[in-house]
């Protein structure tokens, strides 16, 4: 389903992502179950970007209050594949696929 910015949202351990991409950047909005931000300090995150045979890895870091963002080397494709994973400040651990 559509997050609250227009980006696709997954489930990924106890937390709602919503993914949204610009041109080279990455960002996941982080949300609770009643979709409030919830702060990313101590999260990490990573994500796979595959294209065809094109594959790059790109670490997310905090950005704002309840965003991890990057920026890869190239604008990402239509029809690119973002495989993420994602480590919340508790420990928990998740992983989520979208596609652009």
């Amino acid at each position: 389903h559509k997050g609250p910015n227009g980006g696709q949202m997954e489930d990924v351990a106890g937390v709602h992502l919503e993914l949204l991409t610009s041109g080279q950047t990455v960002t996941l909005n982080v949300f609770d179950e009643a979709n409030k931000a919830v702060a990313t300090t101590g999260f990490t995150a990573s994500a796979l970007i595959s294209a065809g045979s094109e594959r790059e890895t790109l670490n997310l870091a905090p950005s704002g209050t309840n965003s991890l963002s990057g920026q890869t080397k190239k604008p990402i494709n239509a029809g690119a594949t973002i495989s993420v994973t994602l480590r919340t400040a508790t420990g928990k651990t998740g992983q989520a696929r979208f596609k652009k």
